[in-house]
């Protein structure tokens, strides 16, 4: 058994960029939350993905929240989301006390189906929100999406957490709607160990997210309180491991597209095996290298050999109207997210991977086609 191959593990700069800022926030004593890392993070973060303003916050869940929040979003108020996500997209309408209506996926792009949205929208006229997902670095069909949104005047929040350093027609994912929001999870592309941006180009909005991640402390001399507060404030220190995991963001995307493409040209040709879409309006940031099998091997039997082989792969996200907790609210669709749950596999995409790593997944797959 070789050495562990993981799905996606955090990937620190060769150059040491992030104990650069670590060390200033240490020699300086700005240890908790806040301070100039901080801002920088949210100033650089805004400025790469050419959004006007962003706030630095302890998750991107947390983000997800203060954008339904800021959206409006209220008690029993309607909010439409993809099923073919993970949960933490979800999980903030129900802290809000709102209701979600799952929409399916189409193949083109494995998100949110326009066709599916409209759907919705006819059957649910007065929804306060929608929640859009580019999920594993692929980007929703945002053009017919918005189209569609800005017909029945409902803001957009997009889930961007999966596809920083993903473009729509030469345009960042997360600032095509009213709100984008990213991770920096441990998994994720680029990570600070856990955190997350909200981006918008509403910068009275960001302003007020801010106020409210550091539990809506009143301008007083006095601990004062007139709304409903949270603490979703990044640290000082997690902040610096972003500004430097910024600055390799293109160097992972280009690692991230080897990887999907050698997976791709060893194993593409096999049948039965389909790899996630690719559309001419986009440019991912290729987060997981996943595909879906149409034959006699199926995600399980991967699954299984890899492991075997101390090599980690996972399921294709199962959808939330099929999850426990989540299955008592409407689901709008053909059944397409379902397919692809039952169909896909993400193969370990971590940017640390050698070609000898590549290689000995591959061969571990190719051996299932030839037993």
């Amino acid at each position: 058994m070789g050495n562990r191959i993981f799905l996606s593990s955090p990937h620190m700069s060769d150059e040491g960029y992030e104990m650069q800022y670590v060390k200033e926030a240490f020699d300086t004593n700005w240890i908790a939350p806040l301070g100039e890392n901080v801002n920088e993070f949210e100033n650089e973060l805004a400025t790469k993905v050419g959004s006007r303003a962003a706030a630095a916050l302890s998750s991107g869940t947390g983000a997800i929240h203060l954008a339904l929040k800021a959206a409006g979003v209220d008690k029993e108020d309607i909010v439409f989301c993809p099923t073919l996500t993970f949960s933490a997209t979800a999980n903030p309408i129900i802290y809000q006390n709102a209701i979600p209506v799952f929409i399916d996926s189409d193949y083109k792009t494995w998100n949110m189906c326009p066709k599916a949205l409209e759907e919705a929208f006819e059957k649910y006229p007065n929804v306060k929100a929608v929640i859009v997902v580019h999920l594993y670095g692929l980007s929703a069909d945002m053009d017919k999406i918005m189209e569609i949104c800005q017909k029945y005047n409902v803001p957009v929040i997009e889930d961007a957490a999966e596809s920083l350093g993903t473009y729509y027609k030469r345009k960042h994912t997360g600032t095509f709607g009213d709100y984008g929001i990213f991770s920096f999870n441990g998994n994720k592309i680029i990570t600070t160990s856990g955190g997350g941006m909200l981006v918008s180009n509403n910068v009275e909005r960001i302003a007020k997210v801010r106020f409210w991640a550091t539990q809506s402390r009143d301008q007083a001399r006095h601990y004062q309180h007139s709304e409903l507060g949270f603490n979703y404030r990044m640290s000082n220190v997690v902040a610096g491991i972003g500004r430097g995991q910024l600055k390799v963001l293109d160097r992972r995307v280009e690692k991230k597209k080897y990887i999907f493409e050698f997976y791709k040209r060893e194993l593409g040709n096999f049948e039965g095996i389909e790899f996630m879409p690719s559309n001419e309006w986009n440019e991912p940031n290729y987060w997981l290298s996943s595909m879906i099998l149409k034959g006699k091997v199926r995600p399980i039997d991967i699954m299984d050999a890899l492991e075997k082989e101390n090599i980690e792969s996972r399921p294709v996200w199962k959808p939330m109207h099929m999850q426990p907790f989540f299955d008592k609210y409407d689901f709008v669709g053909t059944g397409a997210s379902e397919i692809l749950f039952e169909n896909g596999v993400c193969l370990p995409s971590d940017t640390k991977m050698t070609d000898m790593d590549l290689e000995r997944v591959v061969k571990i797959i190719k051996g299932l086609w030839l037993e």
